[in-house]
């Protein structure tokens, strides 16, 4: 239902969101129907942004509105600050969903909902105590996680957990006051099995290949250096689904919460935006039982890889060569970005010549359909995604997003020429400055790597001489980088790809090297190969 903003009055306060004060929401928005008083925690969150509550959450409250178990509320934990917690704590956990989205005209249009399955926020870092009890708390029967990339303290190239991480050395030594989620889950884990409780089901929602694995590997490799037989049960009985989720969440702005607050009837400190558009595959290994989240949307598969896959390479990769591009040009939302027609010839151009031969078989699945689709979400002007958004972390990113495709292009000895534009948008990304002089931080776990690494690849473009040989000298530095590109930076036909890409970007600008990209890329799919084995040291 399309909703009419409702003023709020000029004299008096608009009140606070509250379970109290639920009767005062304006009429239409969609709010807990079911018995909150009686709902438990079931779930522990690590991770709680606006994507997890704009997912998850709202799956869940649609099981929870279709009569599903009153078992299954939310527990939202915060792994680094207290903002959330600070906004939604005086809500009583209270929040609106707002999805947003355009009619023909491209008029903006709102669906609003409060949603109530969180009923506690906590903040790790502040309680440390709190957030094990709850993980070994009778109750809980699922941990998920929304995290990002970052989050996993394991290194991109190889899946492996960095035992050299800071926060991995501190948790081995400190198990009452973790500060990684592999070190929560696994002294949670050990309380819970020393007080003689069942496993649970961990569940990652992030985006990284066969997901639910690696973070099983993870684990597993932390609980091994702390008990043997810890890691045994959790081996044994914990199950791990591997799962793919599918939202564009962008981030909230001040001028959100006046339009929501607006349209609400009550002030929300802290809303959460979407778009309509949900997807979530998730492989059906639940170690106590799960709620009944295909009412609201989810689909349980018995392998989800292939769905991951789709997600990684499709939406994500195209994601991140759109981001890359675009803060270079000065495009700042997504929507500027994509309604330029030379990205949005090289974007479909990427996912129909370059991304698509490398999918596995998804029987029912109109690729076709899938990718168009794709880049009219990229187009709702309703969201304004920030591009800078999308750019950040991209050292953990480009592993899963662009550089599995890369290596299934380079085995299978087809071009890449999109691909490596995409890859050097990157690169050239880090030099934190646009085409017109506009300068901007490096948000990055690994930024003071890529700023060293940077600084020696300038030099050795200045040793190497001017054009195309710069170029190179450059482009093997940065690629060589093994932390990210793992054994591709020794591969001449990846790094001569990006090479040629980073010197079109470089004398050409955005706009140029979009043009000299589409004109050697090729017009038509070359016929799908079948699935490659993983390269070596390749992270799944």
């Amino acid at each position: 239902m399309e909703l009419v903003a409702r003023q709020p009055d000029p004299v008096q306060p608009v009140a606070r969101l509250h379970p109290q004060r639920l009767a005062g929401l304006t009429p239409g928005v969609a709010r807990p129907a079911y018995d909150r008083a009686a709902l438990r925690t079931g779930i522990v969150h690590l991770g709680l942004g606006a994507f997890a509550r704009g997912h998850l959450a709202a799956v869940n409250e649609a099981a929870l509105h279709a009569g599903g178990e009153l078992a299954w509320g939310i527990c939202g934990v915060s792994l680094r600050q207290a903002d959330t917690r600070d906004a939604l704590a005086p809500q009583g956990g209270l929040y609106s969903l707002a999805l947003r989205s355009a009619d023909a005209q491209g008029q903006p249009r709102q669906q609003l909902a409060v949603i109530g399955c969180l009923l506690e926020t906590r903040v790790a870092p502040e309680d440390p105590q709190a957030v094990l009890a709850r993980i070994a708390a009778a109750d809980t029967r699922i941990v998920s996680l929304t995290v990002t990339e970052k989050g996993y303290c394991h290194d991109p190239a190889s899946g492996a957990l960095n035992f050299k991480h800071p926060d991995i050395v501190h948790d081995l030594g400190q198990p009452a006051a973790p500060r990684s989620v592999v070190g929560f889950l696994v002294w949670g884990l050990q309380r819970r099995r020393a007080a003689g409780l069942g496993p649970l089901t961990l569940l990652s929602l992030d985006n990284l290949p066969s997901n639910g694995r690696l973070l099983r590997g993870l684990v597993l490799a932390f609980a091994a250096q702390v008990d043997a037989g810890l890691a045994d049960w959790i081996g044994q009985a914990c199950t791990f689904p591997c799962s793919m989720v599918d939202r564009i969440v962008p981030r909230t702005t001040d001028e959100d919460r006046v339009a929501v607050t607006q349209a609400l009837g009550l002030a929300d400190a802290w809303p959460v935006l979407a778009e309509p558009y949900l997807e979530w595959v998730v492989e059906d290994t639940f170690a106590a039982g799960r709620p009944e989240w295909a009412v609201g949307g989810a689909r349980f598969v018995a392998e989800a890889a292939p769905f991951e896959t789709l997600k990684l390479r499709m939406v994500n990769g195209a994601h991140s060569a759109l981001a890359y591009l675009s803060v270079m040009a000065g495009w700042s939302t997504v929507d500027q970005a994509v309604s330029q027609p030379l990205l949005r010839r090289y974007l479909a151009r990427l996912m129909q010549t370059e991304i698509a031969p490398t999918l596995p078989a998804l029987p029912g699945l109109d690729l076709a359909h899938y990718q168009e689709r794709l880049l009219q979400r990229y187009a709702n002007p309703a969201l304004k995604h920030q591009t800078r958004q999308i750019a950040m972390d991209g050292s953990q990113k480009l592993p899963q997003r662009l550089l599995g495709t890369v290596r299934d292009r380079l085995a299978a000895d087809q071009p890449m020429a999109g691909l490596a534009l995409a890859v050097a948008g990157w690169l050239h990304f880090l030099r934190g400055v646009d085409q017109a002089g506009r300068r901007y931080a490096i948000e990055d776990p690994l930024a003071d790597v890529l700023a060293a690494r940077l600084d020696l690849a300038e030099q050795a473009a200045r040793a190497a001489g001017p054009g195309p040989a710069a170029a190179s000298a450059w482009t093997v530095q940065m690629t060589g980088l093994s932390a990210v590109f793992g054994d591709l930076g020794q591969d001449a036909r990846f790094v001569r790809a990006v090479a040629q890409a980073a010197q079109s970007l470089r004398t050409l600008g955005v706009a140029g090297a979009l043009e000299a990209t589409l004109a050697v890329m090729p017009t038509s799919a070359a016929p799908v190969f079948p699935a490659l084995p993983p390269a070596p040291g390749r992270s799944r």
